[in-house]
């Protein structure tokens, strides 16, 4: 090719390059965080005789403006957690401590953990609660009946960092974001039933979803989990047609055939956290801050128990009980 030839190709390209910039400006990156302001703050308890049926006690306050980082807790299993931001009366994370960790029907069988969250013989997580003026934890026993390994007393970490902001699929979110749990417990759906699973009003964006579920058909045919050909919908911004996230129950955890491979298995963005086909059950998490689902006027989420596919109902799914946990950051 001569030289002349080159030059007006260099052009043409530089010519084409500068009009996709013009038409298509780029993201403005997220704004600088002020390092100077950051101060971490932590908080231990250190086999602390604290857990007394039916009695909340607080185990952590702190005072100022960031966001909790990381929390781990061993102690019996059957207590619930509760984050209380900016003085709130209720709190907006109220969780059973396996279900808020992405489990549920006991502990599983081997240690396991991911950037999220894990279970490593104590549980912990990472999540991100942002906090404006105060942030407190609380633990409360439901059950008089304690485990022969911890007893009646606790151990905890809870740490976080002042003016950390939490960021979302590359986003850094308002100042104003919280994080709240959304949940249903022991929901017993009809084969078909559309149900909520939360009903958020505002802006936001969807963070994490768990779900325990068991089909109450126990004869051992592949059909009796059919439950699980039912897909999560979102509608957002109040809109009546579905966006639909998932072709499946099981495929919305990354999986396929009802998780026909048979084991548990765990990653940053789903995994599965139990399986049981005698007893037709599951339990999964699927997180959403690498692959957001950002609303501005509200999000209905759903999930079917079952599915229909061109007027055909998918097998025989069978009335199913379901519990889930649904992690919105709102503002």
């Amino acid at each position: 090719m001569h030289r002349t030839s080159v030059v007006v190709v260099l052009l043409a390209i530089g010519a084409l390059g500068l009009a996709h910039l013009e038409g298509s400006p780029s993201p403005a990156p997220n704004p600088p965080t002020d390092t100077a302001r950051l101060k971490t703050f932590s908080g231990v308890g250190k086999e602390v005789p604290l857990l007394e049926a039916g009695k909340e006690v607080e185990i952590f306050r702190h005072e100022g403006t960031g966001c909790l980082t990381h929390m781990w807790f061993a102690m019996d299993e059957r207590v619930r957690i509760r984050v209380y931001v900016d003085d709130e009366k209720a709190p907006s994370i109220d969780m059973a401590m396996d279900m808020g960790h992405g489990y549920a029907f006991g502990p599983p069988r081997e240690p396991w953990s991911t950037t999220q969250m894990g279970h490593l013989g104590g549980v912990h997580n990472n999540y991100r609660i942002p906090f404006s003026k105060s942030v407190r934890v609380t633990v409360l026993p439901t059950t008089r009946v304690f485990d022969g390994v911890t007893g009646n007393k606790g151990w905890w970490i809870i740490r976080g960092t002042e003016s950390l902001p939490v960021v979302i699929g590359g986003v850094t979110l308002p100042a104003g974001a919280r994080l709240r749990l959304h949940r249903l417990e022991d929901y017993r759906a009809k084969p078909l039933e559309e149900f909520n699973l939360c009903d958020v009003k505002g802006a936001g964006a969807l963070y994490q979803v768990a779900l325990a579920a068991q089909g109450e058909k126990l004869s051992g045919d592949w059909r009796d989990q059919s439950y699980q050909e039912g897909c999560v919908r979102a509608y957002f911004d109040g809109s009546a047609t579905a966006t639909p996230l998932s072709s499946g129950l099981e495929d919305y955890f990354l999986s396929s055939g009802y998780f026909h491979h048979g084991r548990c298995y765990y990653t940053p963005t789903a995994g599965l956290t139990h399986l049981d086909r005698e007893k037709n059950r599951f339990s999964a998490y699927r997180f959403h801050d690498e692959d957001p689902a950002f609303f501005q006027d509200g999000l209905r989420l759903t999930l079917r128990c079952g599915e229909e596919l061109q007027g055909k109902v998918l097998h025989t799914p069978p009335p199913t009980t379901y519990t889930t946990y649904v992690w919105v950051y709102e503002w």
